[in-house]
């Protein structure tokens, strides 16, 4: 009778070096033993960094984001000096910024989300507060449901054009709001406050599971469960006066970064707490925030206003196994 060597567990891939040329790259997690070093390896997340884009057609600050690092989209926006208050919308390729069909409401420090071709505006300052609601289809901009309460300088969580919540901002006499807004695509419900009301901050992840951070003086930060506010660890930085968020991250896994004033700290939130990574290359605030927490873009903002766009990409790096 024949006898069968029985192997238990999951094989592990041979290389004999880290890339050869007869293998492919590896894939990201993959684990495999390096013949040349002795050693088990695998491709992880690396480090990111930021990079000079393409630059903006109209330099600004405050405006809405919609999109990726390579569909993504600028909404509205302030003009150098406050004047005037911009319907202006570029749209970003991945190297370039191209003018498209402007809002019908134009302002600054309102709030977006969305897809580049899919996309829902709210809120804003032009030349006072307004609850204003636009979505845009691809082609142009039709208004909708006004929310229920007027005011900019608001947070959007979310990362459609059909569900958002409206968080904060500055309401009724310059008063900082803690109000919170569920848009469903279609209307606005009051849902529940965050605890600490402010305005000019970070949001990132959905409506039932979101996340806001920073603020005037503030390195707060809350997470919301679909039905409250819990506030969770601060940031390392406190001076994050309209921080710019990667606003298609989650609430485990966010990206914020510069803020006023001369900051340009980069911090990453792992579901528990902040860590610093690389800075931007040019400090400033009331920055426009796109993209993913691996793939991010920072644009505009002041001072002095700028049509600066800086790209930030998570490599991955080989990672070797201690197994001594």
């Amino acid at each position: 009778m024949a006898t069968f060597k029985v192997t238990k567990g999951t094989p592990v891939a041979f290389r004999d070096s880290a890339y050869p040329a007869t293998y492919p790259s590896p894939h990201e997690g993959e684990l495999f033993y390096n013949s040349s070093s002795g050693t088990f390896q695998f491709l992880g997340v690396g480090t990111g960094t930021w990079s000079s884009g393409g630059n903006l057609n109209t330099k600004r600050m405050g405006g809405g984001a919609a999109g990726v690092q390579t569909a993504g989209s600028l909404i509205a926006g302030d003009a150098d000096g406050g004047s005037p208050r911009y319907g202006l919308h570029e749209q970003y390729d991945g190297s370039s910024w191209t003018e498209t069909v402007d809002v019908n409401t134009a302002g600054s420090y309102m709030a977006a989300t969305g897809t580049q071709t899919a996309a829902v505006k709210f809120g804003g300052y032009a030349p006072d507060r307004h609850d204003e609601t636009e979505i845009w289809n691809g082609s142009g901009w039709t208004e909708v449901g006004d929310m229920n309460t007027a005011r900019f300088g608001h947070s959007a969580v979310g990362h459609l054009s059909t569900a958002a919540l409206a968080v904060g901002g500055t309401s009724a006499a310059d008063s900082t709001a803690d109000i919170v807004e569920s848009w469903n695509g279609t209307s606005w419900t009051e849902v529940g406050d965050i605890n600490t009301g402010r305005a000019y901050f970070g949001g990132s992840g959905t409506p039932s599971a979101g996340l806001v951070f920073g603020g005037p003086s503030s390195a707060l930060t809350e997470v919301w469960n679909g039905s409250g506010w819990t506030e969770v660890g601060d940031m390392n930085s406190n001076a994050r006066y309209g921080v710019g968020p990667a606003q298609q991250g989650t609430s485990t896994d966010a990206l914020g970064f510069g803020g006023n004033p001369n900051n340009v700290n980069t911090e990453i939130w792992n579901g528990s707490s902040w860590t610093e990574v690389n800075n931007l290359a040019t400090a400033r605030g009331n920055i426009t925030g796109i993209g993913t927490t691996s793939a991010a873009l920072a644009v505009g903002g002041e001072p002095p206003y700028l049509t600066a766009t800086e790209e930030w990409n998570v490599v991955h790096a080989l990672k070797t196994i201690d197994v001594s």
